[in-house]
């Protein structure tokens, strides 16, 4: 059976290429951000191309949003089989650097948007017997480095709010899985200088969209607690857990090279 996808932040970057990626191997779509002309352009592509998708314009910080894109799928395509919880912003500053504001606009889009998009797509799976959330995080929310001290917690937070809905699920038919990416080629930066008037340029390994939207893609056939899109991070994790004052000399030196 085809399964019905539901899909935070879809207008660019990961979210984008999941949407695109899916639809082409015939799965229905629904799908949410807050740029509609850019959504209703991605759905007709997809659509045009053979595929179904419908556009819910919204912020995935407002909880009725995400409510509605959960309704809107159901009533389009009979269910909802997977929860795609992408929708992401990023910071690059110190501490001093961090508002309050900005602080709380981060775990606003990264956290609340994961916990609204849970909260609209379980009971759903509930009644079903079934369905499969992913969180797509950061490999910040497994290992921070220096100067994102707002954005690896709004990370880790989701990480964990995972692992522990893993354990309230068990035994139901509802799979929990956590995507967590390195650096990702999409407009991330260039969108953390539009809203926050400066960026840092990423170093170190990177991985385009559409990796990732495979990775997604066969998270979806063969579900995992954890998900490593650029297989050589669950290194650092590992490393972390048992050397983390080594792990933190390393990221120093990444520090001052950025």
């Amino acid at each position: 059976m085809s399964k019905v996808v539901a899909i935070t932040g879809a207008s660019s970057g990961i979210g984008r290429a999941a949407a695109e990626h899916v639809g082409r191997l015939g799965m229905p779509v629904a799908l949410l951000a807050r740029r509609a002309e850019r959504l209703d352009a991605i759905a007709q592509s997809i659509r045009a191309a053979g595929g179904r998708a419908i556009a819910v314009p919204g912020d995935v910080a407002a909880e009725t949003d995400v409510a509605r894109l959960v309704s809107r799928a159901v009533g389009e395509f009979g269910r909802l089989d997977v929860m795609i919880a992408n929708a992401g912003i990023g910071f690059h500053g110190t501490l001093e650097d961090t508002s309050p504001e900005i602080m709380r606009r981060l775990i606003d889009v990264n956290f609340m948007g994961t916990f609204y998009a849970a909260r609209a797509a379980v009971p759903v799976f509930r009644q079903q017997r079934g369905g499969h959330l992913i969180l797509v995080s950061s490999i910040a929310g497994q290992r921070a480095v220096g100067s994102r001290t707002a954005y690896a917690a709004s990370k880790a937070a989701q990480a964990r709010f995972g692992e522990s809905l893993r354990v309230e699920l068990s035994g139901t038919g509802v799979h929990v899985s956590v995507v967590f990416p390195v650096s990702t080629l999409t407009e991330f930066h260039e969108t953390i200088r539009r809203d926050f008037g400066h960026a840092m340029a990423a170093l170190g390994p990177s991985q385009s969209a559409d990796e990732v939207a495979r990775t997604i893609a066969w998270c979806m056939e063969h579900p995992r607690a954890e998900v490593y899109p650029y297989w050589k991070s669950r290194a650092l994790v590992i490393l972390n857990a048992v050397a983390p004052a080594l792990v933190d000399r390393f990221m120093e030196k990444y520090e001052r090279r950025r």
